[in-house]
């Protein structure tokens, strides 16, 4: 008798690109048994015409502890976020997993270690047009060991933020990363939204240090009309032996604080982004479009403020998640009811109903393997991301036919439709749209190299 039984489901095997009608029993949170006998459980679950497969893995996010943000990503069938992305993290990784391990959470969380706003910061960088002195980066080598030693799963910078840091700091700090076998996630450098020497600077932090590289939602970064070209600087860098692997949304229009060195009046010019091209998604002014007033408002008083830069190519999109090392992601983070944007709830249910469901980008193998095993390889969650007997029973149960995200501009936060059941660690998280366990999330600590991993 298993704990859970998912009955006549569609079971979708990340790993052998498979797709079979069968049962699946959860027995002490992980996965007993994938069979076609008969079984029998204390709970049973019917997923007649039901896609059954891993739980999807966000590998960009921002939840960090906040739980309306993690409540949306659940809904999207999301069982694990990665966190810290962009250069800002928590400073005490420890004591970030220890409140999760003894409390739960609504989802599991692993978490970067972030260099450009954080770690620069904690050791007195108040200028994010300088360089770290020597001992600021000896200070800094010393704060990446520990979080490393806690369980970090990469080192995030967020270069955009801190245009001023030298190729000391990164080098360096990058090179411990690959002592560790973390990866290295890069928000790049760009200057202007033509830039594509920020890629090759990103990749080249590979070429230098011998760590394993991510960019970040490349489509926010070069879905402007250079998407050919950034995944032709991608391919040439893993054909000469570099492992650099992306992830990418599904907008091409993009979030971030209105305090950014991006968002100085030089930048705004050389990019020739115009204030009614930005929308202001938190505060007093959510919902409406920059004026000059507004923009010097938030720049002076609330340069928290986060903000949408209207941009992008939306076949990019499409594109730049064909890639075979491309993953989908949400940049999620903490909003309030009826803030933000609709990527923090629709990204996933838009990426399975648009790559799928109506372009047939991918078949449902190929895109449930870009958002399970892929994401767990590529950070070495040996036990996520696999249908198979003894991983973690991280399971999502949903209609490929109906999903649907419902979030748009303006209604961020819509729950979207499809997704019947979420399992996390076996226990029913998410079931029919209504919460189940509010605690059923633990800490990913990444405490060993990623032996798996494939270039």
């Amino acid at each position: 008798m298993f704990d859970i039984v998912i009955k006549n489901g569609i079971l979708i095997d990340p790993e052998k690109l498979t797709r079979s009608k069968g049962n699946l029993g959860i027995l002490d949170g992980k996965i007993a048994t994938v069979t076609k006998q008969e079984i029998y459980g204390t709970e049973e679950f019917d997923a007649d015409g039901r896609i059954v497969c891993p739980g999807f893995i966000d590998i960009h996010g921002h939840v960090d502890l906040n739980s309306y943000c993690a409540e949306l990503s659940l809904h999207q069938g999301i069982t694990t976020t990665v966190g810290g992305n962009c250069g800002l993290s928590p400073l005490d990784i420890d004591s970030f997993f220890a409140v999760q391990e003894k409390n739960g959470f609504i989802i599991n969380q692993a978490e970067m270690f972030g260099h450009s706003i954080s770690l620069r910061e904690a050791v007195g960088i108040t200028n994010p047009l300088k360089p770290a002195t020597p001992e600021q980066l000896s200070r800094m080598e010393y704060l990446v060991e520990k979080a490393f030693e806690a369980g970090a799963c990469g080192l995030s910078l967020g270069l955009a933020y801190a245009p001023g840091s030298s190729n000391d700091e990164i080098y360096k700090l990058s090179k411990l990363a690959a002592r560790y076998g973390r990866i290295v996630s890069v928000d790049t450098r760009m200057r202007t939204s033509i830039d594509m020497y920020s890629l090759v600077e990103a990749v080249d932090i590979a070429r230098q240090t011998g760590a394993r590289v991510q960019i970040s939602h490349l489509v926010y970064q070069y879905g402007t009309g250079l998407i050919n070209e950034a995944i032709a600087v991608i391919n040439k860098a893993r054909a000469d032996g570099m492992d650099i692997r992306f992830d990418s949304g599904m907008y091409t229009q993009w979030a971030t604080h209105i305090g950014a060195v991006l968002f100085d009046e030089d930048s705004m010019e050389l990019n020739g982004w115009k204030l009614d091209d930005i929308l202001v998604i938190t505060g007093k002014y959510n919902g409406q479009r920059l004026n000059m007033d507004i923009y010097r408002e938030l720049r002076t008083n609330d340069p928290h403020a986060a903000v949408i830069v209207f941009t992008g190519v939306e076949d990019e999109i499409y594109t730049a998640l064909n890639h075979p090392y491309a993953m989908p992601s949400t940049d999620t983070g903490a909003y309030a009811p009826g803030e933000g944007h609709p990527q923090i709830a629709g990204s996933f249910p838009r990426y399975f109903r648009q790559m799928v469901g109506e372009r047939y980008e991918l078949t449902i193998m190929e895109a449930v393997r870009k958002a399970t095993l892929l994401p767990a390889e590529t950070l070495g969650f040996h036990t996520k991301g696999r249908l198979r007997e003894g991983m973690d029973a991280d399971l999502v149960v949903f209609d490929i036919k109906s999903i649907m995200d419902k979030a748009d501009f303006g209604l961020p936060d819509a729950k979207p439709e499809g997704i019947d059941y979420v399992f996390v660690n076996g226990k029913l998280a998410l079931a029919k749209g209504q919460l189940a366990n509010i605690a059923a999330g633990t800490a990913v600590r990444c405490t060993e190299p990623v032996y798996d991993y494939q270039i």
